[in-house]
């Protein structure tokens, strides 16, 4: 492998950034589809069960609040190497 420095990557640095970027975007869509389907769920639940929903649809809640931690989907704007020592 050629030694570069920071202004000047090299392919495979810059290959291996943007798959893992590509990566990183895929898994953040996946938890955002995630977090809408346990949410439509949820609503279903509770349009089911009305009343009762906070009892009979609280494992819902329970994971669709947990899933919102990681849900947010994040871009790239700009692609960071690291830096050569």
């Amino acid at each position: 492998m050629v030694k570069t420095d920071s202004l000047n990557p090299s392919i495979d640095e810059i290959r291996a950034k943007l798959e893992a970027r590509d990566k990183a975007v895929r898994e953040s869509w996946v938890n955002a589809m995630e977090a809408r389907l346990v949410g439509e769920e949820l609503a279903k639940c509770k349009k089911g069960e009305g009343v009762n929903a906070h009892l009979h649809c609280k494992y819902l809640a329970d994971l669709y609040l947990e899933l919102l931690k990681n849900a947010p989907v994040k871009g790239f704007k700009q692609m960071e190497l690291p830096k050569s020592k």
